[in-house]
């Protein structure tokens, strides 16, 4: 059983960019620009772009809204299944027509990388993971977001040509029913016990939480080989499934009792709507580490509504963030209410997925040989 395929890498990246298949419309079938219309984009965009990064306070946003809502379009590529509240209540704010293209985070890179081999200026705001990010920073098609709002953002949240604007979580959760107060485990190593045989489930495309967890492990003093064989013994008691939604949905079935990576938005989500679910155990603070992984927005330098595209990443880092809350989403920037406060949070190590997946991918596949696959 293999993880799914990680476009993370600049090999891959540059490979895509010379990919042409179906993923919605081909951008040649919708008149793609010529070369000189998308440097003269490029060439607009930028000017607009510096314009607002050198203003600050109300003289920014009100030059900000004026711009953005002449323009009065924005295009917005995202893997966010969260996405609709966000764009309703932007539109709702300002004279500004958004157009969302919403796929998973690997659709989402393959339709930008070929829409810029076609010279088709389709996009002027991204919004997805972490690594897909990255390697659009990596073929330097992103301008970097300039805001004092930025500076607000969690340390982990802060990379090179995108910024954060909420986290994806991975918990260890367990279904309630199956899992008596008490009972929970203390630790990711408890779940290595015999007695947890066949109630556990990992899923099949972790290989961010793996390789951050994997790392942690080898920080703390642990060997290569006592952290292989903590993670395949671990697996041997367990489910693989595919997709958290998925799993998510077999855990709060009771299919199995303990989930090791699942985001904790989707056990939240699900908790809320009745479910037997949950990761606080009854007396105690959540499992440690958790994982934490930033999903960003881009600034496209090619974008043809580029005031709109800084104007909705002002957003996302304003009124977004109660909104995302109420997706039991975790912003970026901390609130009152901070659920990661005074927990230890540890980061996937991008920079590494990025230079070298395949060891990753491999390592995690073999981990996982030893689990059972959730039919």
């Amino acid at each position: 059983m293999r993880p799914r395929r990680l476009l993370r890498q600049a090999a891959v990246a540059a490979a895509a960019l010379l990919l042409v298949t179906a993923c919605g419309s081909s951008p040649t079938a919708t008149g793609g620009a010529q070369d000189g219309a998308a440097t003269d984009a490029a060439a607009k965009a930028q000017q607009v772009y510096d314009r607002l990064s050198g203003l600050t306070g109300d003289e920014r946003q009100k030059t900000l809204v004026e711009l953005a809502e002449k323009e009065g379009k924005l295009s917005v590529y995202t893997s966010n299944t969260d996405i609709d509240k966000l764009v309703e209540q932007f539109q709702k704010t300002y004279k500004i027509e958004v157009s969302v293209y919403r796929g998973n985070s690997e659709s989402v890179l393959q339709r930008i990388l070929q829409e810029q081999k076609a010279n088709y200026l389709g996009v002027d705001f991204i919004d997805t993971n972490a690594g897909e990010l990255n390697v659009l920073n990596a073929e330097q098609v992103l301008y970097p977001y300039k805001s004092e709002l930025r500076d607000k953002v969690r340390k982990e949240g802060l990379a090179e040509g995108w910024t954060a604007h909420r986290f994806n979580v991975f918990v260890i959760g367990w279904n309630t029913d199956k899992v008596k107060p008490g009972e929970e485990p203390k630790s990711f190593e408890d779940l290595a016990d015999p007695k947890w045989k066949g109630r556990v489930s990992m899923e099949v495309g972790d290989v961010d939480w793996f390789s951050a967890l994997y790392k942690y492990y080898l920080d703390q003093g642990k060997s290569d080989a006592e952290v292989r064989d903590l993670f395949t013994r671990v697996a041997a008691n367990s489910k693989v499934a595919k997709g958290h939604t998925t799993q998510g949905e077999l855990l709060s079935a009771g299919q199995f009792a303990i989930t090791v990576s699942s985001y904790s938005h989707t056990i939240d989500k699900a908790s809320a709507k009745g479910a037997p679910v949950s990761w606080h155990p009854a007396s105690g603070a959540p499992l440690q580490p958790v994982v934490l992984r930033p999903n960003g927005m881009g600034l496209m330098k090619t974008a043809k509504n580029p005031a709109a595209a800084v104007l909705f990443s002002d957003f996302q880092l304003t009124k977004g963030q109660a909104i995302l809350g109420e997706s039991y989403r975790i912003g970026s920037i901390p609130q009152a209410k901070d659920p990661l406060a005074g927990l230890k949070v540890i980061t996937v190590p991008e920079q590494e997925l990025l230079n070298d997946p395949k060891k990753w991918d491999n390592l995690y596949a073999d981990i996982l040989r030893s689990g059972q696959e959730v039919k």
